[in-house]
């Protein structure tokens, strides 16, 4: 395997012909599939990939409900960066914008429902991993709560932040990729009765989309004052490299001529951080935590840009390390929904909603009102 030029690369790492009237998925190549060998993205582990002996528990509903699986997703390497360039496999086509990054790491996901290959794409969410590329690309995507959907048999990053989830076109696709996930999924009707805003210093094209949302929808809305809402971004992101270091180190060490550079770079970072900064950082994990269960006993959702700034160049993406408003959500557990708003510029701007623990169910709820509201903008 060559590397591949940073544009103009498949959505799909694998492609399978099917026939029938099951939902058309996607899944994101870092889920086993039983006699598929899985990639990761990564040529040091697909040259020693073989056949996966079962699916990964989280297909199960799917299987059961006839899905039909149109192909395994291209990703960022690893599912470690956030702009969706492979250099093994060629990036995604960004369809809103082909000089954009895609999004990353679950790229080709975000890209499949977007061009209607799939009706719904499993992603995984790390760090954002499911609603980074949903913003590039003008979609939606659902960041699960930690351990909600199991993952036996999915490719580990940082396990003490990986989730599985549901990307799709909307937010009927989202429930009916939770339906495949937690077959049995009902969706909450009703609208949130008090929504908390955290100003974050965005694109004032993208602020504004966001508050034009919210206006929209006609929800009560109160700014909140976040304390560590910065310090659980940086915490966030040294737990997971230390965390990714511990679980993917041994490709570098091993094929370091075979694991993109980017990739390396925060790998080793990883394995550079000594025991008080990752105890400050589990520290300031805890008092996160206990931060946000004190904000959701005053207001019953949290909205944020997904990101700060739209999608950049294919060249330039390394921005959106520190435009995404994602790593607080993972860094705590709790689940959010990304979904696109119009803004007054060419591209969609991305809203994210976030609630506490295992409440997938009135997150949804609230994103198909407020998909609504904004259909009317």
């Amino acid at each position: 395997m060559s590397a591949a030029p940073a544009g103009g690369g498949p959505t799909f790492i694998t492609r399978f012909d099917t026939a029938g009237a099951g939902v058309r998925l996607a899944v994101k190549d870092l889920i086993d599939m039983a006699g598929v060998p899985t990639t990761a993205g990564c040529r040091a582990v697909a040259e020693r990939a073989v056949p996966a002996t079962a699916d990964a528990a989280c297909l199960a509903g799917a299987r059961s409900a006839g899905a039909r699986i149109v192909g395994r997703t291209n990703l960022h390497e690893l599912a470690l960066g956030v702009t969706g360039v492979n250099p093994w496999y060629g990036t995604p086509v960004n369809p809103l914008d082909p000089r954009l990054v895609p999004g990353g790491s679950s790229s080709g996901s975000a890209v499949a429902v977007a061009t209607e290959e799939a009706d719904v794409a499993y992603g995984s969410d790390t760090g954002g991993s499911v609603r980074i590329p949903s913003a590039c690309c003008g979609t939606a995507g659902l960041k699960t709560t930690w351990g909600r959907v199991p993952l036996d048999g999915v490719w580990p990053l940082s396990p003490s932040f990986d989730t599985v989830g549901p990307m799709a076109r909307d937010v009927a696709g989202l429930v009916r990729g939770m339906a495949l996930l937690e077959p049995g999924f009902v969706v909450a009707d009703g609208a949130p009765r008090r929504v908390g805003r955290i100003r974050v210093d965005a694109d004032p094209l993208i602020d504004a989309a966001v508050d034009g949302a919210l206006a929209a929808a006609e929800w009560d809305v109160v700014d909140l004052d976040v304390a560590l809402w910065h310090e659980a971004t940086a915490a966030g992101g040294l737990l997971l490299v230390a965390e990714a270091w511990a679980t993917d180190g041994d490709l570098v060490e091993r094929d370091p001529d075979k694991v993109g550079a980017d990739v390396i770079g925060r790998l080793r970072l990883g394995s550079s951080l000594d025991a008080r900064a990752l105890h400050t950082a589990h520290d300031v994990r805890e008092r996160w935590r206990a931060e946000l269960v004190g904000i959701f006993r005053a207001v019953d959702v949290v909205v944020t840009p997904t990101l700060t700034v739209f999608p950049p160049p294919l060249a330039g993406g390394e921005e959106l390390l520190m435009a995404r408003c994602t790593l607080p959500v993972n860094l705590a557990g709790v689940p959010a929904l990304a979904l696109p708003v119009p803004t007054e510029g060419p591209l969609p701007a991305s809203i994210q909603l976030v609630g506490p623990d295992g409440s997938e169910e009135a997150l949804l709820g609230a994103g198909l009102v407020l998909e609504a509201a904004a259909a009317t903008l």
